[in-house]
């Protein structure tokens, strides 16, 4: 049985220098992500782009009319509720865009690794593409349970929990 099927653009080499071995922690990170999914993992296909903010900021204002740079955006392609989920073959879920700068600058006010800020977005993003959120108090917190149980299935500590976050002053 195979994994899903994940695409990694590198926008910007930031990330290559930042964190080695970026790509295959890309694939250890959304295939994990994916635990949740309805389908079989193996019919899914997932997008991540490692971008910088200005790229961020571009898709941003064009999709959510927000003129600023974010950590990260989720695209899903399932959020057509007209659209039918086919019997077989592949599934795209959509894509995960990463800003570099934003995600580097929270990684250092936090005081914590880069990796493990990393892996939270990237975690955080791939949940949005299966269709959690954050909206409410009872979502948000659906979510980051969620986030934190396979974040700490990864080996990272709970991102919500403020003895992981030490504070950099």
């Amino acid at each position: 049985m195979s994994g899903p099927e994940i695409a990694i653009s590198i926008a910007d080499p930031q990330w290559l220098a930042a964190l080695p071995g970026v790509e295959d922690l890309c694939c250890r990170l959304v295939a994990v992500a994916l635990g949740p999914a309805s389908q079989p993992v193996e019919r899914l296909e997932v997008s991540l782009m490692l971008a910088n903010d200005q790229i961020v900021r571009d898709l941003n204002h064009r999709y959510r009319h927000k003129d600023e740079p974010t950590n990260v955006l989720s695209f899903a392609a399932l959020d057509d509720s007209s659209w039918e989920i086919p019997a077989d073959g592949p599934i795209l879920l959509g894509d995960v865009i990463l800003a570099y700068e934003t995600t580097a600058a929270e990684a250092a006010r936090d005081g914590i690794p880069l990796s493990q800020h990393f892996a939270h977005l990237v975690v955080h993003g791939v949940l949005h593409l299966l269709g959690y959120d954050h909206q409410d108090e009872p979502e948000a917190l659906e979510m980051e349970a969620l986030e934190s149980a396979l974040l700490a299935a990864l080996g990272f500590p709970d991102p919500y929990d403020n003895r992981s976050i030490q504070t950099a002053r």
